[in-house]
Formats: structure tokens, C-alpha cells, sequence
């Protein structure tokens, strides 16, 4: 909590540190290197004309996803026509939006629409909360939002609505039960928010994981780390959209009537889950190496957290 807990004028070096790397040359970013889409060494569907993750910051989040998306080749990269989509969301907590413990009902709404515009037949949304499910649907105004958008509202309140998977490869967690919209999914967009945690030291789009399955209790008593890592290797969201607009620097992950917030007005877009979060950690000031999840999930190969060797495409509204 020591990198968490820092002054908030040290977080605000964060965005500083990830739009301030400079280009590789040769990288793409600025579309001159044409090719087929790939598969890279970590599953992430991608091509040389599109950067490998897109920092937006300065817009209001409608804004700020247009702008990410459509840089890395838009929605429909993403989301195939005709198909079902499960849009998660952090409603872990039944506080209004303002406290920035849940993500933005607008960019829920914002992401919504971007799937059925893509083609997508039917969008579900869901989290399995901490506190009473109706009541964070409801306060969370994420309901309201993404019902308005034309999603379907999924409760994940009961345990007939998870299955048994094997997680393979993992360290820790050798089965889990995940909600069974995730495993029927044709794609699975990840909606964390950033924000400080007791636990975790910081919770974003791999701790965002843990809505997808049942007995959460059992991450804490295995070793909330290494079972945060080990999810990610049964649970694979196909683009992560951080939520790092307003940020709880302390207090989280419910948030208090004393936590302290930074107005970061920051969004990541990226397929490669471990390559988010280490992005997010840079921005939340304390970088990735501060967060044991993060260097375990990468060293499941779930993904990358060497941002260096990364096309990042940075952009301000």
C-alpha cells in the first residue's frame, strides 16, 4: 500500500511516464507498415498497421474509447457479427458513480453500443459484486446505462450460473467455476477500473477477473497473487478498456468517506490483459514490478508487461 498510498501529486507523473516514451522506429504507429493480421506469441490478434496498445487521455470517456478503438482498427476487430458479446464491467460495489469504486456507467453505455454497431447480435452485461448484486446494478447506474444501450443485464448472483473449468498451467488454482456467459461468449470485453486495493496494492484488469467467477474466497486463502495470475490463464477477455479517468488513490477497493482521488481523465485499450495493467501501474505511478500479480500472470506467459519493447500509440484529446 506504501505505492498506492503515495501523495496524489506523485500519480499525476504517471501519464507523464506512458506518453512520454518515445516511438520505435519502424513500429507502425503511424500505419506504414502494412500486413496480415497475426497471432503473436501471446494470442493477441493483431497486424502491423495497429499499434499494440493506445493510451487516450483528455476526453470525456465516449470520447476517449472513439478515439482508442478506432486506432486499433475499430470494434469490429474485436467482435464478430452476429455473435454474443459479455461486456464486464467492476460493480463490485454498491456506492454512485462518483466514488470511482465502480466503472464509469457511461463507458459500460459507450462500449454497448460500439458491439451492437459492430454486429454483434446480443451484449450481455454482468459482475459477481461484494455487496448485494440488485443494489450495485441499480446505484452503480451501470444497470440504467447499459440497459439504455441495448444490453442485457445477467445476474451472477448464484451458483448454478458457473461452471467447473480446469485452469491450466496455473500455479495455484488448478479449477475454478466461471459464469457460463463468459465460457458461451464469442467475445469478452474487459471494463476494470483503476483504483487503489487493501489487497492487491491495485486493482485493474487482471483483478477485474475475479467477477467471472464463484468462490472468490478461495483467491484469498491460496494466495491472492498467484490465484489473480492463474484466473487469467482460464479467462481470456478479447480487449481490455481501462477505466483510469477518476482514480481512487487510497481507500480501495469500496472506497471511504477520507480516499483520496486523482482526476487522471486517462483511458488503455488493449487485447493483451498483462500489457493493460502493466501499462495501468505505470500510470498509477508505482509501476508493474510494485504488483506480484502482474510479473506472475506474465510469467504464465498470459501476456507481456515489458512496455518497452511495445508499439504504443499515445494520444490527447
Amino acid at each position: 500500500m506504501a505505492a498506492c498510498g503515495a501523495a496524489g501529486a506523485a500519480l499525476l507523473y504517471g501519464p507523464a511516464r506512458l506518453f512520454g516514451a518515445q516511438r520505435r522506429p519502424g513500429s507502425g504507429l503511424d500505419g506504414t507498415d502494412e500486413g496480415a493480421r497475426r497471432d503473436d506469441a501471446y494470442g493477441v490478434r493483431t497486424a502491423a498497421a495497429f499499434p499494440y496498445l493506445v493510451a487516450v487521455r483528455g476526453g470525456a470517456p465516449d470520447a476517449m474509447f472513439a478515439a482508442g478503438i478506432a486506432a486499433l482498427g475499430g470494434m469490429g476487430r474485436f467482435v464478430r457479427r452476429g455473435g454474443s458479446v459479455v461486456v464486464k464491467p467492476n460493480i463490485g460495489w454498491d456506492v454512485s458513480p462518483d466514488r470511482a469504486a465502480n466503472t464509469s456507467p457511461a463507458l459500460v453505455a459507450t462500449v454497448v453500443e460500439a458491439c451492437l454497431a459492430a454486429g454483434a447480435k446480443r451484449v450481455y452485461v454482468f459482475d459477481h459484486p461484494c455487496d448485494s448484486w440488485q443494489a450495485c446494478y441499480k446505484n452503480s447506474g451501470i444497470e440504467d446505462a447499459a440497459k439504455s444501450a441495448g444490453a442485457t443485464i445477467a445476474p451472477a448472483a448464484a451458483e448454478s450460473y458457473y461452471q467447473e473449468v480446469a485452469v491450466k498451467g496455473s500455479k495455484v488454482l488448478a479449477g475454478t467455476k466461471v459464469h457460463e456467459l463468459i465460457l458461451e461468449a464469442d467475445a469478452v470485453i474487459n471494463l476494470p477500473v483503476l483504483k487503489s486495493h487493501g489487497g492487491a496494492g491495485m486493482t485493474c484488469s487482471l483483478k477485474n477477473l475475479m467477477g467471472t467467477v464463484w468462490d472468490r474466497e478461495e483467491f484469498h486463502f491460496k494466495g491472492l497473487d498467484a490465484c489473480i495470475a492463474d484466473v487469467a490463464l482460464a479467462v481470456r477477455p478479447t480487449l481490455n478498456v481501462v477505466d483510469a479517468s477518476k482514480v481512487m488513490l487510497t481507500g480501495g477497493p469500496r472506497g471511504n468517506g477520507g480516499s483520496r482521488y486523482a482526476e487522471l481523465g486517462m483511458q488503455i485499450l488493449c487485447p493483451d490483459i498483462v500489457a493493460a495493467d502493466a501499462a495501468a501501474a505505470k500510470a498509477f505511478g508505482a509501476g508493474p514490478g510494485s504488483f506480484e500479480y502482474i510479473g506472475r500472470a506474465a510469467a504464465l506467459k498470459v501476456g507481456t508487461d515489458d512496455l518497452d519493447s511495445l508499439d504504443i500509440r499515445r494520444i490527447v484529446l
